[in-house]
């Protein structure tokens, strides 16, 4: 038993084979663990916590493993995140990895570095026979992989490492590209052999960028895993031989869920089952890249020998052949199969997209709903009256076609069981319901000892607030009745978002009448102080008046490195606003980076804007990533900016739905593309009581970066 870091590091080097080192319960904060021992097969060695899930890592923590034989297990690392490279690392330093060791029962509970744009990873894998089985991986928020299996040294190659039985919990849109859940291999390794195995994993709404899991190395097994509600898809984006076989993939009906993308050489995607997938493009549920001619190892590699067979696709919006066809992506897939598959496209709708010459892809004895493209209408037949079997409505084999179950592993195998799985419930749900009296800085006060999803009502009559409230938990503040409570405040923010902070204001009337005349009021920003996770903001059947005591007051202002998953705007009126109403742009240097997932606008009143209505950036060229998206519909905007300046502007956004509203007074949308291929729909708007389905002006930056 040990209960400092001194007696641990004394333990550690007086242990011998077959000992146990027990870290006393309680919260070890800023604890660098090194544990460099040598174990051996029959009797290795132990670091484990008195009693599990009670032993708390937190601040600057980190555990660096090395030697032989070594098992971990029972650890928490939360309230912190790692000074180094690595939460845990299965090697002390580049000269000295772990090898035949084990980590077990442990979990990283949003152990992230405050600054989104700083990269680590919270699991890094090094040297040969190394086990990561039943922990508990969740809401990483800043950049890098959740875990990665490196090849960088000749010692951490053919490394038959297993991962395994591990709950991979939700990982939040990064807004960037480096947000993977797991990646093996680099682009630099990515012609060597691994041998990886990753087996009856649960990945749980991992959603940080298109690519779930990111193979880059070659020999890797993907075998028996569960993904749920996860946006993007497993891309086997660098190296050859790789192994796909009897996984769940369940988009649970949840935006641009997807299945497999396949590069390279000698692909095997068999007996996988893809259910309820929406994704398209690069999220599809099978997507068949085109490669680059003599592409360099960083490029992609064509599809070369891919077999595909024995899977079913079950209400699936969209299978992609000859993905990212163009002047460079123009090696076609050759000497591959699609053989024996049971294809039903969502809706019954044919879901295969050709974006090239499939000749090199032999289709054969698949089943399907119909209606396929006629160049693979030769490798099909109906199926007419598909089998559905078990309460969940699995589709029978039939003919020969199809997955054999089972597929995928249950939530419950996976993890630890001492430790609660992410909720799936509203973070503005399940706290307790408070009643406030007007007053001054009432707001302050009461939101001062605020828990993760309180309400507060909000009785008839004024309240001011003379101090910034931080928030670092969602909470939700409502009206008793509409407009019946009047909120104003003193300084240049009233709520400022934090940490996990998030807001729902309900019925509430806001005045910036208050404000002082200084410049970038707004009514809510954010802040890194205490970490920027993803944000969630609600405004609804709420007003919003008199934001002009200068220039610049917006309502909404994010700060650079803060995202939001979603602000949602709902029958809310918006009068007499000086600058930018949502400004969502501070990222400006091209990485791709941008402060917004989505920005919903629905049945409400923009009235005598200073500045456009919406402001937001994406700047860069990079794939990785879904958004932004703006979504406008059924609203009326009057009198919006002067001169030049557009009703939003918009650059880099990946979706746009302007859709039934009501214009007067002013400019159209200004688009600026630069990446991928947008879904822009301007339809049933009138503009100065006219119709105009056409409202915006674009400039096309695509292909000219």
């Amino acid at each position: 038993m040990v209960t400092t870091p001194q007696d641990f590091s004394e333990a550690v080097k007086r242990a011998n084979p077959g000992d146990k080192i027990v870290l006393a319960n309680g919260v070890w904060a800023d604890f660098d663990a090194v544990f460099h021992a040598e174990g051996t097969a029959n009797s290795p060695i132990h670091l484990v916590a008195e009693t599990p899930g009670k032993v708390i890592l937190s601040g600057q923590s980190s555990l660096r493993l090395a030697g032989n034989y070594l098992i971990v297990s029972g650890l928490v690392f939360r309230d912190g995140y790692t000074p180094r490279s690595e939460v845990i690392s299965f090697r002390r330093d580049s000269n000295h990895l772990a090898n035949n060791s084990r980590v077990t029962n442990t979990v990283i509970d949003s152990y992230s570095n405050p600054d989104r744009t700083q990269r680590d990873l919270w699991v890094g894998m090094y040297g040969r026979n190394n086990t990561f089985d039943f922990n508990h991986l969740e809401n990483k928020t800043n950049a890098g992989p959740t875990m990665a299996v490196r090849l960088n040294t000749e010692e951490s190659q053919e490394n038959g490492h297993r991962i395994a039985n591990n709950y991979f919990g939700p990982r939040p849109v990064l807004g960037s590209n480096g947000g993977e859940t797991l990646r093996i291999g680099t682009s630099h390794y990515s012609l060597t052999h691994s041998g990886t195995v990753v087996e009856d994993n649960f990945f749980d709404r991992c959603s940080g960028e298109v690519e779930i899991i990111s193979n880059k190395s070659g020999g890797n097994i993907y075998r028996g895993n569960t993904f749920h509600a996860s946006r993007g898809t497993l891309t086997l984006r660098h190296g050859n031989g790789t192994l796909i076989e009897n996984n769940l993939f369940d988009g649970a009906g949840e935006p641009y869920t997807g299945g497999v993308r396949v590069i390279n050489a000698e692909q095997t995607i068999r007996n996988n089952y893809f259910k309820d997938l929406t994704g398209i493009r690069f999220s599809g549920a099978l997507v068949i890249m085109n490669g680059v001619p003599n592409s360099p190892i960083n490029r992609y590699h064509q599809v070369n020998g891919a077999v595909i067979e024995r899977n079913t696709f079950d209400q699936v919006s969209s299978i992609e052949l000859g993905e990212g066809s163009d002047s460079e992506r123009s090696a076609v897939p050759v000497n591959s199969k699609l053989q024996n598959n049971i294809v039903l496209g969502k809706g019954g709708v044919n879901p295969f997209h050709l974006h090239d010459e499939v000749s090199g892809i032999a289709f054969a004895d698949n089943l399907g709903s119909g209606g396929w493209p006629e160049a693979i209408a030769s490798g099909f037949s109906k199926l007419e009256s598909p089998t559905q079997i078990g309460e969940r409505g699995w589709i029978q084999p039939s003919a020969g076609a199809g997955a054999v179950g089972p597929y995928g592993v249950a939530l419950s195998a996976t993890g630890v069981d001492w430790y609660p799985k992410a909720s799936a419930a509203s973070p503005f749900e399940g706290g307790a319901v408070v009643s406030l009296k007007p007053g001054t800085d009432v707001l302050f006060d009461a939101l001062q000892e605020a828990n993760a999803g309180d309400q507060f009502i909000l009785e008839p009559g004024d309240y001011l607030e003379s101090r910034i409230i931080t928030l670092s938990v969602p909470v939700s503040i409502k009206a008793e009745d509409r407009g019946s409570a009047r909120l104003s405040f003193e300084r240049p923010q009233l709520f400022k978002l934090t940490g996990n902070g998030g807001l729902q204001l309900d019925g509430v009337t806001v005045t910036g009448r208050s404000a002082p005349d200084g410049s970038g009021n707004s009514l809510v920003g954010t802040s890194s102080s205490d970490g920027s996770n993803n944000h969630l903001l609600d405004l609804k059947n709420s007003r919003f008046e008199d934001f002009d005591v200068n220039r610049g007051f917006s309502v909404v202002a994010a700060s650079k490195g803060s995202f939001f998953d979603r602000i949602d705007v709902e029958n809310s009126e918006f009068e007499n606003i000086s600058g930018p109403v949502f400004k969502l742009d501070a990222e400006t240097d091209d990485y791709g980076i941008y402060n917004a997932e989505y920005l919903e606008i629905s049945d409400s009143s923009f009235t005598r804007i200073g500045k456009t209505v919406a402001s937001v950036y994406r700047g860069g060229t990079d794939e990785s990533t879904f958004g932004p998206h703006v979504l406008v519909t059924g609203s009326s905007f009057e009198t919006i900016g002067s001169g030049d300046v557009p009703i939003m502007d918009l650059h880099g956004i990946q979706y746009v739905k302007f859709s039934g509203n009501n214009v007067i007074a002013a400019n159209p949308v200004a688009l600026t593309l630069t990446t991928g291929k947008p879904e822009l729909d301007f339809s049933a708007n009138k503009l100065d009581g006219a119709p105009a389905d056409t409202f915006a002006t674009t400039v096309d930056l695509r292909g000219k970066n």
